[in-house]
């Protein structure tokens, strides 16, 4: 008897075990949730639905449109620029000069300055942002020059102030300016701790090894910024002085930093002259074949520029790897971004699933829920270098009021939904989320006391 009910409990208990194994309900969920939400999704997916079918146009268009117009120009120079901070750049040095222990005049200073000679969108300052954090950078420069690069656009500001007026050029250079240091200073404080266990590691640092002088860096890093500036220079709203001139000459401009980035690869990166030689040789052929196709010519170089990276053994090889690393983790949330913005507000001039009129409606006046308003829309819809200029005239001519119209132009440059997506895969989801909030908080803040002055 003893023996059977030794044999009947064994039974029960391996059944028991049995049916734990079956049903983990801890990795069973997530997938199930997936799958359902999916199937359900397509299930009722509204495609006779004129608004909808439109929106998803819409959404395809912007990616295509951010295909041709900023992959290329802005994000693969960026990404090289951000690979070569992770190689060449030592983390003692990044935390010296942004670290969290680093002097604060000269931690912000140089994050603020720095960030605004770029002139880029929100997108293309994330390669570089992520570079010079992960090199050891404090939280509070790493956030000012986050903010700083794509907010604090000279030519965006002067844009600015000449369509929409000098009041609001003026409000947002001083905005920004203030926005980077005082988002960076608060970031710092709310994550102080973090910052201290950074500062305690940094004791531990190995002295870094010199392999080349300081001012080679600098020349390196100054012509490949050089190439990713006058490459993306926008076309400005008149067509004369001299930003204009500029303009009609800036792929000579970019050519001649090309040539300087050739030399310095076989000066200092040991690359055989034959091999610059060939592709310098092959971008000249196909800018004489497609003069009015300068993607074509600079398309050919990056390939060139990839082919003579990775075919050089040593340090050129660690540059090409670190610089795939980070498009690797970028490129698929940027494009994610873009469609989902895409899709739920449309282009520049065009619609997504969210009326204009209903945006349009909702920042009249100087009211608070006004600007927060658009403070919101500004931080999730995605703006090219300058065009938000262009959007707000057309809104402005609407009915759109002046408080809400700074708060926009401080919110909208520097945030968007992709540029997010990529902040939070760097630093997380709760400081991106303080992030946003500083921004959109700050934003709405300052377009609230601007429109009470200048309504």
């Amino acid at each position: 008897m003893e023996e059977a009910g030794t044999i009947e409990n064994e039974s029960s208990t391996g059944e028991e075990e049995l049916e734990e194994s079956l049903i983990d309900w801890k990795s069973l969920w997530k997938p199930l949730v997936l799958i359902v939400g999916l199937f359900l999704a397509f299930f009722w997916l509204p495609i006779d639905n004129s608004r909808f079918a439109g929106a998803v146009i819409e959404s395809l268009a912007l990616v295509k449109w951010y295909a041709r117009e900023h992959v290329l120009l802005c994000l693969v120079p960026a990404f090289f620029i951000a690979g070569g901070i992770a190689c060449f750049v030592s983390q003692a040095a990044v935390m010296r000069y942004l670290g969290p222990a680093a002097n604060k005049v000269l931690a912000y200073g140089v994050a603020s300055v720095s960030g605004s000679i770029l002139a880029v969108c929100s997108c293309t300052i994330l390669p570089l942002f992520a570079g010079i954090y992960q090199r050891g950078a404090g939280l509070g420069p790493a956030t000012a020059f986050l903010y700083s690069g794509p907010a604090i656009n000279v030519l965006a500001i002067i844009l600015t102030a000449r369509v929409l007026g000098a009041a609001l050029g003026g409000a947002r250079a001083v905005g920004a300016i203030i926005f980077s240091i005082v988002i960076g200073l608060l970031m710092h404080l709310f994550f102080r701790k973090e910052e201290q266990a950074k500062i305690e590691a940094a004791v531990h640092l190995p002295v870094p090894t010199v392999e080349r002088p300081l001012w080679h860096n600098v020349v390196y890093f100054a012509v490949m910024v050089g190439i990713l500036v006058f490459a993306t220079w926008g076309k400005p709203a008149v067509e004369v002085g001299l930003w204009n001139t500029i303009y009609e000459a800036k792929w000579f401009i970019t050519g001649l930093f090309a040539a300087a980035l050739g030399v310095i690869l076989v000066g200092w990166f040991k690359v055989k002259i034959l091999k610059v030689a060939l592709t310098g040789g092959a971008v000249l052929f196909f800018a004489l074949i497609f003069p009015h196709e300068p993607l074509i010519g600079f398309a050919a170089g990056i390939i060139g520029f990839s082919v003579l990276l990775t075919t050089t053994r040593g340090e050129t090889e660690e540059w090409y790897l670190s610089s795939w690393d980070l498009a690797k983790q970028i490129m698929p949330l940027l494009f994610a971004g873009v469609l989902v913005a895409g899709l739920l507000l449309g282009r520049p001039g065009e619609e997504g699933l969210i009326p204009a009129q209903w945006v349009s409606g909702l920042v009249g006046g100087n009211s608070f829920k006004a600007n927060l308003f658009a403070s919101v829309v500004g931080a999730f819809m995605y703006f090219a270098t300058l065009t938000e200029v262009p959007i707000l005239q057309g809104l402005l001519g609407a009915g759109m009021g002046k408080g809400p119209a700074l708060a926009l132009l401080l919110a909208g440059p520097a945030l968007s939904l992709p540029n997010m997506l990529v902040i939070r895969s760097v630093m997380g989801t709760k400081k991106t989320v303080v992030f946003v909030c500083l921004v959109v908080v700050m934003a709405t803040l300052s377009g609230l006391l601007f429109g009470r002055f200048f309504a």
